[in-house]
């Protein structure tokens, strides 16, 4: 099933807690509310969202009249199946294009004949929609993602969290994690431990803290956690760091 240009009221929503037994992409015009996670984020027009089989679909209107593309699809196809971003909107910056490709397909999939052309397009809109999520180092977002970890470096023990992070740029945590990491080659929780572990050699450097201690002060609440994520990046325990620090 298929449809472009469809407009709902301002109290619009989409909400199946199982998902459909299909794929569901669609396209936003207005702006609109999404359901992720326990919490629902606003987001302005022209953001694109692909949910799989099964998985959770909330979304509608936000502060006025909802309008998107949809289409509704069964498939097997690889640029579908291996999808970089499911279950989380995105933004797109040549809305006018994708549009056009949902009205092509609408037209097709009314003529029984045509399924090879339909097919075709299919494959181009994934194609543009994979080289939206391929925009270089997120261009729009790149210094507040530059703010945002340097605030992970100053603060290393704050309570860092995907979701909250991406509520700071308002945007989805999927999206941000894939921004993250095209922009700095590393994930941002994989950059918040390294920023912990940093701080936690200051202290077993030049306090006399107990291991408990400094686990807390890098914003730890288990101290065992804190000592294998300590290991894992450092090859030794806090204990042992410590230790050879003592000899140098």
């Amino acid at each position: 099933m298929i449809g472009y240009d469809a407009v709902h009221p301002a109290d619009f929503v989409y909400d199946m807690p199982a998902g459909h037994d299909h794929y569901l992409l669609i396209l936003t015009h207005t702006r609109a509310r999404f359901g992720m996670g326990d919490a629902a984020r606003e987001l302005g027009a022209n953001h694109a969202a692909l949910f799989a089989p099964q998985s959770r679909i909330h979304y509608g209107a936000c502060g006025g009249s909802y309008g998107n593309d949809w289409i509704i699809f069964d498939s097997d196809e690889t640029y579908v199946t291996q999808f970089p971003l499911v279950g989380e909107p995105f933004p797109v910056k040549d809305p006018e294009y994708l549009h056009n490709l949902f009205r092509l397909l609408t037209w097709e999939h009314m003529q029984d004949s045509y399924e090879t052309v339909e097919a075709q397009l299919m494959a181009v809109l994934f194609q543009k929609l994979r080289l939206e999520l391929a925009r270089p180092e997120g261009a729009d977002y790149s210094s507040e993602l530059a703010a945002l970890r340097r605030r992970i470096a100053n603060q290393p023990a704050q309570d860092w969290n995907v979701p909250a992070m991406a509520a700071q740029l308002h945007i989805s945590a999927g999206y941000l994690q894939l921004l993250y990491k095209r922009q700095f080659g590393v994930s941002c929780m994989d950059d918040v431990i390294a920023s912990r572990v940093r701080l936690a050699k200051d202290y077993l450097t030049h306090t006399r803290m107990r291991v408990q201690e400094i686990a807390a002060m890098c914003g730890y609440n288990n101290a065992e956690h804190f000592s294998r994520q300590f290991r894992k990046l450092c090859g030794a325990t806090p204990g042992q760091f410590r230790k050879e620090a003592e000899k140098e």
